[in-house]
């Protein structure tokens, strides 16, 4: 009978950690997502940034060779 609530009251315990564990992580992913959803990714660049992606204007009917240029470089 003593081994048997031995064994109970250890799984008890190791049940209080796991739920703890689990509650602190929870609390802390949601305390990372609350600092991310302030932070402002699409804000306009300031100083001397340079556009990464200018279209050319001359092609709007050539298709084709993007498309082989996409398949090439793997973009």
């Amino acid at each position: 009978m003593r081994n048997i609530l031995k064994t109970f009251f250890g799984t008890v315990r190791l049940l209080i950690l796991l739920i703890g564990c689990t509650i602190l992580f929870y609390y802390g992913i949601m305390w990372i997502n609350q600092e991310y959803e302030n932070y402002r990714r699409y804000e306009e660049p300031e100083g001397s940034a340079v556009k990464a992606f200018q279209p050319e204007k001359h092609e709007s009917e050539a298709w084709f060779p993007r498309l082989i240029l996409f398949y090439q470089n793997g973009e």
